[in-house]
């Protein structure tokens, strides 16, 4: 076969790798993997609106934290996209993609006090680490270890934010 039929093949090969991982498997893992990444993405783009929008006389110390937690979260993004394909599936694509599997709501208001800014991040955080351990159960009925692995450290370092922002709310 030529150099070009070769190429032309291989373009048209589907995006599968080789796992010990069945066809269920991958499909219910990549999945939820797909949603949590995009659970990922609209915490972090709110995370970082609240950065950018952050005023009052704690301004540093908030402007800060939330700039810490987003360089956090943003870096779960292409650990989670990768697994998703190292197991042979597929992932996100676009804002759109993100925004029909995103299950952390949106924040557009023109203003919201810091109090609340916290707070909001506070309950999406507990909500997202309630998404990582529901992907964590599919990853332990499917025997994916690696995945699960990988998850057990989100968590943590999800539940360290909430800790934080608990504390910085609590005598508000």
């Amino acid at each position: 076969m030529p150099d070009t039929d070769k190429a032309k093949k291989n373009r048209k090969a589907p995006l599968t790798t080789p796992t010990g991982l069945g066809d269920n498997a991958r499909r219910d893992i990549t999945g939820a993997l797909n949603a949590l990444l995009a659970d990922v993405f609209a915490i972090y783009l709110k995370t970082k609106n609240f950065h950018w929008h952050m005023s009052g006389p704690h301004f540093r110390d908030y402007h800060l934290l939330l700039d810490e937690h987003g360089d956090q979260i943003f870096a779960m993004t292409d650990v989670i996209a990768e697994r998703a394909r190292k197991l042979g599936g597929t992932t996100l694509r676009s804002i759109g993609h993100i925004a029909r599997l995103q299950r952390i709501p949106d924040n557009d208001a023109d203003f919201v006090t810091p109090e609340d800014m916290l707070a909001e991040l506070r309950q999406d955080n507990e909500a997202l680490i309630a998404s990582m351990r529901s992907t964590h159960d599919v990853c332990d009925e499917e025997n994916d270890v690696a995945t699960a692995s990988l998850l057990e450290n989100f968590i943590d370092e999800a539940e360290r934010r909430v800790w934080f922002l608990f504390e910085m709310t609590r005598n508000s």
